[in-house]
């Protein structure tokens, strides 16, 4: 059984966990530091308000002890806040944070009430359901990553190594996720 670790300070944490919890996976919740000093099989960054995040992680001491596993080659599931969190370029600006070879731009889908559902090819499936919530836009790709979807003209989902960074939110689409897929067998 896969344990996940789903950072709980902030943003769409619960439905992420449930994501997992309904593929057989042991879920943790990562709140405070000690939760953060646990082995996982992945990590999940999931969406919500990127800057309360990453402050967060901060303020908590909880960023070192993840990055030192994500640097480790835990896989991370890294959606829409958590793409900010992994994008290399942020609106321009270099993010050292960054681990994914992007650039993006936040709210580039457009403001909460601009909120859509579209479908569309990821990686090997078709007819996924994409929610973009305030997502981010992968405006260029800066190195090696591989693009698992599109919408467009853009990226929507991209993997570099042992992480996968989403601009929508595949946990919203209950029974369609492809989240647990992406897990090593």
């Amino acid at each position: 059984m896969k344990r996940i670790g789903v950072l709980a300070v902030q943003g769409a944490f619960i439905e992420h966990r449930q994501a997992f919890e309904r593929a057989g996976c042991e879920v943790c919740e990562i709140r405070q530091r000690c939760d953060a000093d646990q082995s996982f099989d992945a990590i999940v960054l999931p969406g919500g308000e990127s800057t309360v995040q990453r402050k967060l992680l901060h303020e908590l001491d909880i960023l070192d002890p993840l990055w030192h596993q994500i640097d480790d080659g835990v896989q991370v599931f890294a959606t829409c806040a958590g793409l900010i969190l992994m994008a290399r370029e942020v609106d321009g600006t270099p993010n050292p944070l960054g681990r994914v070879d992007v650039s993006v731009r936040r709210n580039a889908y457009g403001r909460q009430l601009g909120s859509f559902t579209t479908r569309g090819r990821f990686a090997d499936k078709s007819d996924i359901a994409m929610t973009f919530i305030r997502a981010p836009k992968i405006v260029r790709t800066l190195g090696n990553v591989e693009i698992l979807s599109t919408y467009d003209g853009y990226p929507t989902a991209v993997r570099q190594k042992h992480i996968v960074a989403l601009a929508f939110h595949p946990e919203l689409n209950l029974g369609e996720t492809i989240l647990p897929d992406l897990l090593d067998p």
